[in-house]
């Protein structure tokens, strides 16, 4: 079945430069990248993205983590697109613990456990259906992913300051 999955480069894979290694491992999937960007992330997004965690001890570590207060205030979001893309992503990025992950995953060629037992995996893959609609909805507007109707939308008027090129 086509599908779309969440795929987030953390803070830690940009400050590494990975991002090249990450996008040849991630192209092994045969998906197609239907929308990328490159976001700084708020508090707001973090806690957000991590909201079934809120009540983990942990959660203001992965918070933090994804905001990029220990590396570099990046994140690099993409939606990839395709059959089974969500398993093979999965699959391509490895466990979530990066001492768990097959060495040849990103996550096992890459990660890494801080002292204060926060995983530095460099990478976020969505784990089902339910999440990559949730996150892909949170990280991304519709007019910026390359498929139409890709969930349900409705045309709406937007009044907001914003910077233009001069």
């Amino acid at each position: 079945m086509q599908e779309p999955t969440l795929v987030i480069i953390k803070p830690d894979g940009l400050v590494k430069s990975l991002t090249g290694n990450i996008l040849t491992k991630l192209s092994d999937s045969h998906l197609v990248i239907v929308a990328a960007k490159m976001k700084t992330v708020s508090r707001d997004l973090a806690e957000a993205h991590y909201g079934q965690l809120h009540d983990k001890p942990f959660f203001e570590e992965i918070v933090r983590y994804l905001m990029g207060e220990s590396h570099t205030k990046r994140t690099m979001a993409l939606v990839y697109y395709g059959e089974d893309a969500i398993q093979r992503v999965r699959k391509i990025c490895g466990a979530t613990n990066p001492e768990e992950a097959d060495p040849a995953t990103i996550r096992g060629a890459y990660g890494r456990i801080t002292t204060k037992g926060v995983y530095e995996n460099v990478i976020h893959a969505s784990s089902n259906k339910v999440d990559a609609e949730r996150e892909i909805k949170l990280w991304f507007e519709p007019d910026e992913i390359l498929i139409d109707n890709l969930y349900p939308t409705k045309d709406t008027t937007k009044s907001y300051k914003t910077r233009a090129w001069v």
